[in-house]
């Protein structure tokens, strides 16, 4: 007895439920990548902003003073956008890595339960071929097979 098509399709269900949350999870952590390299060039702007401030110090000159400030507080604020955002991805990838392992047991279930199902078939076949090589046995198989050689 084969494996239930039902029992099938259920496995084959489960494992593209798990890609597709693969798919989701890769997908949330692509996005957490971007903004975490935002947020990265963010703060390399407000450090150079810093170092243009620092060396207008030197020179004295009020423009390139005033252009490092700015970018030194445009870049703060990006900064302070992005934070919040940077959690709430990472919050969503928490969950999609969640909702992606609950798919990849649920997969894994069906498989066992397929292997067990395909163990049973193969004890109960096993089993089916002594009890007939004994029923075979038992009713003189071997007389048989001496009477079908001599004719």
């Amino acid at each position: 007895m084969p494996i239930s098509r039902g029992l099938q399709r259920l496995f084959e269900l489960r494992g593209l439920e798990e890609e597709l949350s693969q798919a989701a999870l890769e997908e949330a952590l692509s996005k957490l990548r971007v903004l975490e390299k935002e947020l990265d060039a963010a703060r390399e702007r407000e450090r150079n902003g810093r170092r243009r401030v620092t060396a207008s110090a030197a020179s004295a000159d009020m423009a390139d003073r005033i252009a490092g400030l700015e970018e030194t507080r445009s870049a703060s604020r990006r900064a302070a956008v992005l934070k919040p955002r940077i959690a709430e991805m990472e919050a969503e990838v928490a969950e999609r890595r969640a909702a992606f392992l609950a798919k990849r047991i649920e997969r894994r279930q069906a498989e066992t339960l397929i292997g067990k199902t395909e163990a049973a078939e193969a004890i109960m076949a096993g089993r089916r071929e002594q009890r007939e090589i004994d029923d075979w046995f038992l009713r003189g198989g071997r007389c048989a097979d001496r009477a079908v050689e001599k004719s």
